[in-house]
């Protein structure tokens, strides 16, 4: 991680992590390739739910049921990794993961046709892989040197964002030609991946001082955060970003009313934000050499409030009815005013991207290996809760006013209060890669 002049550099992402750690490149591919299954099996716990009961309602269900038992276990797992042998946190809940994606499986299987076995297995299946996650953040900064923490994490948007491409639209394959036993079993199968690169990593008992789990230990985590300023920002720009930025709540009406297309709109619209992931990462050859990582964070979300506006301005032009009516079926929709959305769902996703580079490497680098567990429960709370916030805001202003104005306020929100944030944190705006502080 240098400062050196970025034509030293290629633009293709820095393979090195692979290369120069073996247990690293493991947990990757196991990682990306069981993310592709857990991303199959979510979509199709939908569609089996929505099979049972005809009720959008309770498809939301799927996840709201799931919000409060995630934030809180997500915190008790950041105890957990902060005190017991994180290898062995990563086996018990990755196999409990698995094990509701066999029992899922079964059901299916079985045509036992009932939906609460799916509310039940979807909340435990969702719980432990809030703490496998957290585990495995905390895991890495013993696997690469410091230097190749942004390269790890932009192979981890890699990962993330063919997850949610080639994860969705397998499970709508699969789903029609084999049913939903067949779809989960495909799950259970790369599920078996994951394991691959979990079992061959070495003990990872925490460095420096450790406490059991309970109060005392969550009370440590608040006050050290109380005192790592550049952390606290690192958290509060996000939880700006995904307040304010968060339209996917809006897609269903935009395909129906707006640029039309329906559900496929929907589906363009959703798969280019994680095709902008995908690409941010292949070409971050010179950006995860970037020193300064308090100003790349601001600057990328500041671009990213810009594309989530020039998104609200598409639903604004289209809303107007100056280019005629539009409907449901993809050969009724305004397809330029699609294109010009997409692109700018691409331009959300690599930003956010970028973004999440340099605020995962802040987190890993800047904490000690003995409060990395309950930081993530901390990022783990404002990744979960934030775009809930946002689809609130987005969802709510829209019922109030109108569908384009709350990505326009938003985006422009999000510019105006990440300049504040950067103006009045000085130390966020100065951090130095190469000397990390708090």
């Amino acid at each position: 991680m240098t400062d050196e002049t970025p034509r030293r550099h290629s633009a293709f992402i820095d393979l090195a992590p692979l290369r120069e750690s073996p247990a690293f490149a493991r947990l990757w591919i196991g990682t990306a390739v069981s993310a592709i299954g857990s991303q199959l099996t979510l979509v199709a716990i939908g569609l089996q739910v929505y099979d049972i009961t005809e009720s959008t309602f309770a498809v939301a269900l799927v996840s709201g049921f799931a919000l409060v038992p995630m934030i809180v276990f997500g915190i008790y797992a950041g105890l957990l990794n902060d005190y017991f042998n994180r290898r062995t946190v990563l086996i018990v809940s990755s196999t409990i993961s698995w094990l509701c994606s066999v029992a899922l499986a079964i059901l299916a299987w079985l045509h036992i046709d009932v939906v609460w076995p799916l509310f039940v297995l979807a909340v435990i299946g969702a719980v432990t892989a809030s703490t496998s996650a957290t585990t495995r953040f905390a895991i890495i900064p013993r696997l690469l040197p410091a230097r190749l923490l942004p390269a790890g994490s932009a192979l981890g948007g890699i990962s993330f964002g063919l997850a949610l491409t080639v994860g969705p639209a397998l499970a709508g394959v699969l789903v029609a030609v084999g049913g939903f036993g067949l779809t989960y079993t495909v799950d259970v199968v790369l599920f078996l991946a994951g394991f691959l690169g979990i079992v061959s990593l070495p003990g990872l008992r925490p460095e420096g001082q450790t406490t059991r789990p309970g109060w005392a230990s969550l009370k440590a985590g608040w006050d050290f955060l109380r005192v790592a300023p550049n952390i606290r920002a690192s958290f509060l720009v996000d939880i700006i970003a995904m307040t304010f930025g968060r339209p996917n709540v809006l897609f269903p009406a935009v395909g129906a009313l707006v640029i039309g297309g329906g559900s496929i709109t929907v589906g363009v619209l959703v798969a280019t934000g994680a095709i902008g992931v995908v690409l941010s990462s292949l070409f971050s050859g010179r950006v995860t050499h970037y020193r300064w990582h308090g100003r790349a964070i601001g600057w990328s979300i500041a671009v990213y409030g810009l594309f989530v506006a020039g998104m609200g301005a598409v639903f604004g032009v289209m809303s107007t009815g100056w280019f005629g009516t539009v409907g449901e079926d993809i050969s009724q929709a305004n397809i330029p005013a699609l294109v010009v959305a997409a692109l700018m769902s691409v331009g959300m996703g690599a930003s956010d991207n970028v973004s999440s580079i340099f605020r995962m490497t802040m987190l890993q680098s800047a904490a000690p290996d003995d409060m990395r567990g309950r930081i993530q429960g901390v990022f783990t709370v404002v990744v979960t809760g934030g775009p809930r916030l946002g689809e609130l805001f987005m969802g709510g202003l829209a019922a109030l006013t109108t569908l384009w104005f709350p990505p326009l306020l938003g985006g422009v929100a999000i510019i105006v209060l990440i300049a504040v944030v950067l103006r009045v944190q000085r130390s966020f705006r100065e951090y130095d890669a190469l000397d990390p502080k708090r």
